[in-house]
Parts: structure tokens; C-alpha cells; sequence
């Protein structure tokens, strides 16, 4: 396991502590600033490596990570609290994106942005100079080449986030020379298709050369192998496989000032069975070398099977190093992330705790998990959740996820292993590793009406909606009267799962057979404690031949797909590549009556926000208006 003495996370965190990335390699002994300095020998060589690594986003932190707020699952209190004053990804929820200084912007790296072309450029910088093997002398061959691959990697990882964000952009295969004349520096955006063709090339020379594995899990691990770079291949597949940009009638106007078409007119299906090609090879390639979906182990305390389910749902995000992550990025640790998430469960968390609970998930993200029968609330045939709103008092066959004679909603019951282990609510059970029994029967309960310990103002946070996020939260995570401790986790960039109905929904578009698509899901189903889709459907659906359609099948794989990459970021982006998102971010955003003591009062319906979507503007990033004032070959994308 990778501890603090990771040499390649101790590196990248002393990173974040400079003013520049840039500042550390710039300085030679005589405080002349050059590059050659830094190519010299290894060491100086390996700093620079990863440094183009330390570019990679904050995926784990609250702020950066537009994902988080940009969207529909997490609502925050509109006070920020300890957060920056201005709150740039949530400001993008409400709606509120803008062309002259753009929230989370990635082509400059303002506002929680990243710089992407200054990341590329210091790719470029890298390769140039490591491919001369006059340079870093003492570099053995099989290690430069494994190096090559890496920042062939990055800068590949760069530009796919910048396709992702603004569709069609400029490539940057070589960087621009300092004596370049100005008509050479203004560059134009490639199409889309190039961009993605360009990409792909990238990833399958560096795959072709990076280890399978990391050996030296000591020293290595969240270093890229091939697996990482034929996954993130098939996630852009999907995504240009996706109605965004496969025959958006949207985006065909978009061209450059010289004509040239950005997107290309109508739908090509071709792209969808490129896309589960590549979904196959990335899922071999990870399977062959010892991914897996992660389950919770054996333990030695006395545990239910419902909450050694949820472990293993809750625990595939939090377990260090666990199987099922095929990226995990040591240097983005969710540290705060844990603590914006966490309750006060018990009364014996100090008020003043730096515990904040203030990502809170929306009512529809609450009602978006299926049933017990594993399927929709709106489809299931032997429960009603027609009532869904009033309530009920939980009796003693259902301790291990509420606690006996609490009254709650009648939404929180009979709902899949997937709702209990990733939101906590009124009357819900919260096990952790300091479970006061050493088990789930009597352990941790939030109560989280006004008057009650897990409603109350934490220090300077508040839940919004009633619905707190024990998804992100590792089992390990503790407290008591002094404060709490948290045990960190990588981020996963990356996991088995997220794969597998990558590969599902490609296969189900490319016209595969029913039950191959289904397939894939049903591991993530049986992992999930649930029954199959045909299973499911067939028994408990008011629609029992749903899954045997694509129109269907692509419903069910949409569904399963937002219910197991919860509160990960990935929503954010789906709603965009499926053209969903002009109807459901343009939904209320809604939650419980927070400042309720009563179960009459608590268990009202209330709306927070009414949120704000303009199609088809904001499925894609404005480019800044300046860079556009300056670069007249540079054209804006619709509708800014």
C-alpha cells in the first residue's frame, strides 16, 4: 500500500505548495533560469516529468471539481461558509456561466480552472528534449521510453479535457516557437473528429509502451499504466459517440473563419461500435492485470449482509488502492472532500467540529435510486411509492439501515443497497469502523431534524436538503469530543465499474444482442445486491419487455449508470453527451424542510433553487472574449 513515503506523492504535494510549478524548474545553482538545467540528468529530468503530472485536476476537492456543484446532485448552502466568497462551479448551476471572464476555465485557468495549453506545453517541453538521447545521459533506454509514454499520456489526458469542455479546439502538437511570427501564433480550432482521431493516436502509442501494472507499489503507485490510457481512450469514444457530438444539428453551423466545418452533419453509428472496441480492450487489458470489482472483505466484527453490501459499495470509492480503481490519483486526495461530506451522528461530535455536511443531495437524486425489486420507484408493481412524502416508523427487520420505532419518509424504505450506502438521512443508520457496538446493530443514527444533533449548525455548515453524502466518506473516518480524524483516500479518476456500463450503453447503441449489454450491467447489479435487468424487469416492472428495446435498454443504462457513479462527477458530463441536460438541469431543486423539529415539519417538501439551463449555449464552455479579440482565427462556440 502507498504511504508517506510515495516519493511520487510526496512530489507532487510539495508542488502545490510553491507559487509556480514552473518556479522549482527554472532555478539552476547559479539562479540562472534555464531548461537545459533541467535535462541534464535524471533526477532533474524525473522533477520535470512530474511536474507535467501536477497539472492533473483537483478531481477530490470540493471547489474545483465542477462536477461536485455544476449540476444537479449536490446543493450547498448559499452562505459558502468557509469556501471562497464566490463559489465558481455552483455559480454554473444556477446558471450564471459567462463569456467575458468564464467560470472553470479551462482554456486559461481562471476561476478554478486548469491551465490546459500551459500543461501541454510543458508535455511538449518534455518530450522534445527527452527523445534527444543526447540529453539526461544517465536515462537507461527501457526507462526513457516509459517516461515518453507518461507525458505522451498527459498530454493527450490535457487535450480530451479540453474536447470534453469546448468541443472542437487547436491541437497542439508541437509547441510554438519563441521566434514564430505573430500570424503563426494565432491558431484555429481543428475539427472535432481530427481532435478526437489525434487523441485516440496519442493514447495507443503511449498504452503501446507503458507497463501493464504498477510494480513498485511503494514509490509508483498513480503513475499511468496502459490500462489507464486505453480507459480514458474508451471514455472519449463514448463521449463522441454521444448525441452531443454525433448528428447535433447544433453544432453543424460551427465552422472557422476559413470555412472549415467544425462537426460533421448527421449520425454515424460506426462511432458507437468504435467506441465498445475500445471499451473491450480497455476492460481486458485492466481484468488481465488484477482489476476487479471491489468487495468488502471478511471482518471480524459482526456485520449484516445489507451492511457488508453497502460496505462494498461505499468502500470501492474509499478503500486505498482497492482493485476496482484503474486510475487512482495519489496526488488528489480527498481529505476535505470527507469532511464537507460527514454528518454529526451522535452528540458526542464537538459543535465546533471541522465536520461541515454541507454537500447535500438533491430530493431527485434521493428518488432517482431504484427500488428493493431494483427497479425505478415509478416502475415497481408490488411497492407505491405514490406516498412517497408522508411517512412511516421503521420496525425491528430493518435496524441495519434504520433504527427501530424512528419515524422517516416513506421514500427512505425499501429502496436498493446503492440508496443506503450512499446518502445518509432522518432515522438512517451510518456504520463506521468506531461503530459503539463493534457492529451495524446499534451503531450510528443520524438524526438530523433542527433540534436534533445531526440538523444543527456544525461549526459553520448545514445540510441543505435533508440528504447527506456517505458515499465519499471512508468507513475509517472518526471522531470524538476533541475533533476528528480522517484517513484520506486517492481519487479515482477511473474504476472497473465505470467501464462496464461504458461498455453496456456502446454495445446496446452499436445494435449488440440484448442480453451482451445486459451483461455488463448485471456485474455491477450483483455487486450492488441487486437482481438482473431481465430478472428485475420481468418481475417487478409495470414495463416487464423494457430491456429487450434499445430505446429501453438505453433508459435502464442511463439510470444505472447516474445511480452507481453518484456524487463522482460523472453526471455533470453524461447529462451533457446524452443532450439531456436542457431538461434536467432546467428541473427544481428541491429538498426537505430542514428547519423542521416535528415530523410534520421536517418531512415538507420545499424548493431550493429553480435551476437554469440554456440549450443549446451551455452544453459547451464559451472561450474567453478576449482570447477571441486577439485571435481573430479563433471562432465562439454557440449561442455565446
Amino acid at each position: 500500500m502507498c504511504r508517506h513515503k510515495n516519493i511520487f506523492l510526496s512530489f507532487i504535494v510539495s508542488l502545490f505548495l510553491l507559487p509556480s510549478c514552473k518556479q522549482y524548474l527554472d532555478i539552476v545553482p547559479d539562479n540562472a533560469p534555464t531548461l537545459d538545467y533541467a535535462f541534464t540528468l535524471r533526477n532533474e529530468a524525473q522533477k520535470f516529468l512530474f511536474t507535467c503530472y501536477a497539472y492533473l485536476p483537483a478531481s477530490s476537492d470540493p471547489q474545483s471539481n465542477v462536477g461536485f456543484l455544476g449540476g444537479d446532485e449536490i446543493w450547498f448552502p448559499l452562505e459558502y461558509r468557509e469556501f471562497d466568497a464566490t463559489l465558481w462551479n455552483w455559480e454554473i448551476a444556477r446558471g450564471n456561466q459567462n463569456a467575458g471572464n468564464p467560470y472553470v476555465n479551462y482554456w486559461d485557468g481562471g476561476n478554478y480552472g486548469l491551465r490546459s495549453f500551459e500543461a501541454i506545453r510543458q508535455c511538449n517541453i518534455f518530450l522534445e528534449n527527452v527523445s534527444d538521447l543526447s540529453k539526461v545521459p544517465d536515462l537507461q533506454q527501457p526507462e526513457r521510453e516509459r517516461w515518453l509514454a507518461e507525458a505522451k499520456f498527459l498530454k493527450a489526458y490535457y487535450h480530451f479535457l479540453l474536447l470534453r469542455m469546448y468541443g472542437a479546439i487547436p491541437l497542439i502538437e508541437t509547441n510554438i516557437p519563441v521566434s514564430a511570427q505573430p500570424a503563426d501564433v494565432k491558431v484555429s480550432r481543428m475539427p472535432f473528429d481530427s481532435c478526437v482521431n489525434y487523441i485516440a493516436r496519442l493514447l495507443d502509442e503511449s498504452a503501446a509502451v507503458l507497463p501493464p501494472f504498477i510494480m513498485d507499489r511503494n514509490n509508483e503507485l498513480g503513475r499511468v499504466t496502459a490500462a489507464i490510457a486505453k480507459s480514458i481512450k474508451a471514455r472519449m469514444l463514448v463521449m463522441a459517440a454521444s448525441p452531443q457530438f454525433n448528428g447535433n444539428g447544433d453544432l453543424v453551423s460551427a465552422k472557422n473563419p476559413d470555412g472549415t466545418a467544425l462537426y460533421t452533419a448527421g449520425v454515424d453509428q460506426t462511432k458507437w461500435s468504435r467506441a465498445a472496441q475500445a471499451c473491450k480492450e480497455a476492460i481486458e487489458l485492466a481484468e488481465q492485470n488484477g482489476s476487479a470489482l471491489y468487495y468488502f472483505p471478511a471482518s471480524t466484527f459482526k456485520l449484516s449482509p445489507q451492511t457488508i453490501t453497502q460496505m462494498g459499495i461505499r468502500q470501492a470509492i474509499c478503500e486505498r488502492w482497492n482493485s476496482e480503481k484503474i486510475w487512482g490519483n495519489s496526488g488528489r486526495l480527498a481529505n476535505r472532500l470527507q469532511t464537507t461530506c460527514m454528518a454529526r451522528v451522535s452528540a458526542d461530535v464537538a459543535s465546533n467540529t471541522t465536520l461541515r455536511a454541507m454537500f447535500s443531495a438533491t430530493l431527485k437524486m434521493a428518488e432517482l435510486f431504484h427500488t428493493k425489486n431494483g427497479v425505478p420507484i415509478t416502475e415497481d408493481k408490488t411497492l407505491n411509492f405514490e406516498n412517497r412524502y408522508t411517512t412511516r416508523m421503521a420496525v425491528d427487520s430493518e435496524r441495519y439501515v434504520m433504527e427501530p420505532g424512528y419515524v422517516s419518509a416513506r421514500l427512505n424504505f425499501d429502496r436498493e443497497p446503492r440508496f443506503y450506502a450512499n446518502l445518509g438521512f432522518d432515522g438512517g443508520t451510518w456504520y463506521l469502523y468506531s461503530s459503539p457496538t463493534q457492529s451495524d446493530s446499534g451503531t450510528f443514527v443520524l438524526k438530523a431534524k433542527a433540534n436534533q444533533y445531526g440538523g444543527s449548525d456544525i461549526g459553520g455548515g448545514i445540510n441543505q436538503t435533508g440528504y447527506f453524502i456517505k458515499k465519499l466518506v471512508d468507513w475509517n473516518f472518526s471522531f470524538s469530543a476533541s475533533g476528528v480524524t480522517v484517513r484520506p483516500y486517492e481519487w479515482p479518476e477511473v474504476r472497473l465499474a465505470d467501464m462496464y456500463l461504458l461498455y453496456a450503453e456502446a454495445l446496446n447503441e452499436s445494435g449488440a444482442p440484448t442480453d451482451e449489454a445486459c451483461s455488463w450491467l448485471n456485474k455491477v447489479r450483483a455487486r450492488a445486491g441487486l437482481p438482473s435487468v431481465q430478472s428485475a424487469w420481468s418481475n417487478y416492472s409495470i414495463n416487464p419487455s423494457k430491456y429487450t428495446t434499445m430505446t429501453g435498454l438505453r433508459d435502464i443504462i442511463k439510470r444505472e449508470r447516474s445511480i452507481e457513479m453518484a456524487f463522482e462527477g460523472s453526471r455533470f458530463w453524461d447529462l451533457r453527451r446524452w443532450k439531456d441536460a436542457a431538461y434536467e438541469l432546467n428541473q427544481p431543486v428541491k429538498g426537505w424542510s430542514i428547519t423542521g423539529t416535528t415530523n410534520e415539519s421536517y418531512y415538507q417538501v420545499r424548493t431550493l433553487f429553480q435551476q437554469r439551463f440554456i440549450a443549446p449555449r451551455d452544453y459547451l464552455w464559451p472561450i474567453r472574449l478576449y482570447n477571441l479579440s486577439v485571435n481573430p482565427n479563433l471562432v465562439q462556440n454557440p449561442g455565446w
